[in-house]
């Protein structure tokens, strides 16, 4: 597997150069064309950044990320690049300045292969686009890549880019990290200056990127924060990790229960104590989040609904059109509920370094399916798959979804973990030390299923 740090170090050494590395790239996204990840390919960008990234490394000047391969959801403003947000309604949408998280990856070398396809206006889960197609999962073709992100994380699974950058508003980021085999980092709110890009709700949005491993993870936290973030961890000696008695650990599928406890029970063995905790009041959490969620999406779009309402996606259009009933006193009361959760929710990380939770209760199911059955009972698909992670979004703490392995589908499957405020290094350390131990064979695996996709 190779990672920013050997690419950098190839650069360094000119064992290869920044335009041989982003002409094999852009190759790859186009020879993996049905995958869909990408609404846009931007090969002349690309080209021109690289060309002036093997400038910067000739004269001393190179970045944190100079010429590394790179992907943005399509929310995300690029100067003088679409950005259509998955809908028709802003498919004209071209942004005259970059957003910052952007700009500072542009300051850093990143290269840009291309815009990433995404739920509609990122109101969902699936990546089922209407407009642009699915995003197709790497492991089963046939099967959602998780949204709102999912054309990031197909881009990185199958190697198209090396990470990708997305927003999480419900679980984003995490549930196409898990769906495909990832690693997604949903930082804490406010971290990543949001600012640029077509929000759902600034309540509850979220920057942040996916990567193969911890060590690229890291390194692209590096140049979006100038924060050094460890990624050698080996032991989790004397760390106490919280394992909920409520609520995340109840209606799950069985072979997800059955991960959980496997990478319990191995997270032991790297020396952690395992403490039971309750975590307060989230069966109120998902009412209170898709309140703020709506009310604010309503706000951002106002104009659009007033203009173009029937030229959204079905399961969008109806979200907007809901919009208007929201009253004020139940918004306020939203906000002021967040505030008190997460003050609660803040004391749980008095006693414990981190929690950890399954980042879904169900496996990735076929494009197309909406509902799934757990012990015997229907779920609407979306309610499932946010139903572990958007807590975190209300009370805005950072959560790292990592992969922990196949199911006997051939379809992986991941936990979260979830730290107190601005503590992204810790997170980043529990990551790395499961992988570091446990992690090799499903890189192994992972790195071979990317090979049906390109001939470079």
């Amino acid at each position: 597997m190779v990672t920013i740090q050997d690419l950098l170090e190839g650069y360094r050494t000119k064992k290869f150069s920044p335009v041989e590395v982003t002409k094999e790239y852009l190759q790859r996204a186009k020879q993996a064309e049905s995958l869909n990840a990408f609404i846009e390919i931007t090969g002349q960008t690309a080209m021109h950044q690289a060309e002036i990234a093997e400038t910067r490394w000739s004269i001393g000047q190179a970045g944190k990320l100079e010429g590394i391969p790179l992907s943005y959801k399509d929310n995300i403003y690029v100067k003088g690049i679409p950005a259509t947000s998955g809908s028709i309604i802003d498919r004209q949408f071209v942004p005259a300045e970059n957003a910052p998280v952007i700009q500072g990856l542009q300051n850093e070398g990143a290269v840009m292969i291309g815009k990433t396809n995404m739920h509609e206006f990122a109101f969902g889960i699936t990546n089922n686009n209407p407009f642009y197609g699915p995003a197709r999962n790497p492991w089963h073709p046939d099967y959602i890549s998780g949204g709102s992100s999912g054309g990031s994380a197909v881009s990185v699974a199958a190697n198209l880019s090396v990470a990708s950058i997305g927003t999480d508003t419900g679980g984003s980021i995490r549930i196409p990290a898990s769906c495909c085999g990832l690693i997604g980092l949903k930082p804490t709110h406010g971290f990543i200056n949001n600012a640029g890009t077509t929000l759902i709700s600034w309540s509850l949005d979220h920057i942040g990127p996916i990567a193969k491993n911890t060590a690229d993870l890291a390194l692209v936290m590096k140049a979006m924060t100038d924060i050094s973030y460890s990624y050698d961890n080996a032991s989790l000696k004397g760390w106490k990790i919280g394992v909920p008695v409520n609520y995340f650990t109840e209606r799950m599928e069985p072979k997800i229960s059955e991960v959980y406890k496997d990478t319990l029970n191995k997270l032991e063995k790297l020396g952690a104590s395992l403490i039971e905790v309750e975590i307060p009041h989230v069966e109120e959490a998902s009412s209170i989040t898709f309140t703020l969620a709506v009310a604010e999406a309503g706000y951002v779009h106002k104009e659009k609904i007033a203009r173009e309402l029937e030229k959204y996606g079905d399961d969008v259009k109806a979200v907007m059109e809901s919009s208007s009933s929201i009253r004020a006193v139940d918004y306020i009361n939203a906000l002021r509920r967040k505030e008190e959760i997460t003050i609660d929710f803040n004391r749980v990380f008095n006693n414990i370094d981190l929690i950890v939770t399954p980042t879904l209760p169900a496996l990735p199911k076929p494009i197309g399916e909406e509902v799934v059955q757990i012990g015997g009972e229907p779920e609407q698909l979306f309610d499932c798959l946010i139903r572990y992670t958007s807590f975190f979004n209300l009370t805005g703490h950072p959560a790292i979804s990592i992969p922990v392995g196949l199911t006997d589908e051939n379809l992986p499957a991941g936990v979260q973990f979830v730290g107190g405020k601005l503590n992204e290094q810790r997170l980043i350390s529990a990551a790395a030390a499961f992988e570091k131990h446990y992690l090799e064979d499903f890189f192994k695996t992972r790195e071979e299923q990317t090979l049906h996709y390109q001939k470079a």
